[in-house]
């Protein structure tokens, strides 16, 4: 004989799993598990997508505003005399201060004092005024100037002997010529 099953009970959820079998349990939650994981992955998904659109509509928009000729800048007019004077300081920003005061030091001795040094950047001319006891010192402090090996030329421009004074010193002004390095 077969059995029969007879229950009088009202339905219910509770009712419902009782009599459910374990396998089908645990198998709802594992859908129900997956749903879930599903329904996550797809709204990350979505953010994702939702932030590169954000970016690529970004992009766009600066690649549109570069993409745009740009405003024609002013031309700036420079005045000759302006232009011509800012060159010539930086002309005589640009001297080869330490070669020349190296040169300088290493032809000096000490019976020779300097009392000027007036470069001209444009013709790469030094001109100094110095002071000496007597003629020989100063042809001597010239030979030594012309051995220097950044002066390519030493000319005495000048000499007089300085009468109010009474050591009576001897003094000359040289222009010497250097090589740009």
């Amino acid at each position: 004989m077969s059995r029969m099953r007879i229950d009088f009970a009202p339905r219910s959820l509770r009712r419902a799993l009782y009599l459910t079998h374990p396998a089908w349990l645990a198998g709802g939650v594992l859908a129900l598990a997956l749903c879930a994981a599903a329904a996550y992955g797809g709204a990350q998904l979505l953010e994702q997508r939702q932030a590169r659109e954000q970016q690529l509509r970004h992009l766009r928009e600066r690649q549109a505003a570069l993409s745009k000729a740009p405003a024609p800048l002013a031309k700036i007019v420079i005045p000759e005399a302006q232009a011509t004077f800012v060159n010539g300081a930086i002309a005589q920003l640009n001297l080869p201060w330490r070669d020349l005061q190296e040169a300088l030091l290493a032809a000096t001795p000490p019976t020779v004092a300097l009392l000027t040094l007036e470069p001209d950047a444009h013709k790469q001319v030094l001109r100094l005024n110095a002071e000496t006891r007597n003629s020989d010192d100063m042809i001597a402090y010239i030979e030594q100037l012309k051995q220097q090996e950044l002066f390519s030329g030493v000319l005495l421009t000048r000499h007089e002997i300085n009468e109010q004074d009474p050591n009576r010193p001897l003094r000359f002004q040289v222009e010497a010529h250097w090589v740009a390095r």
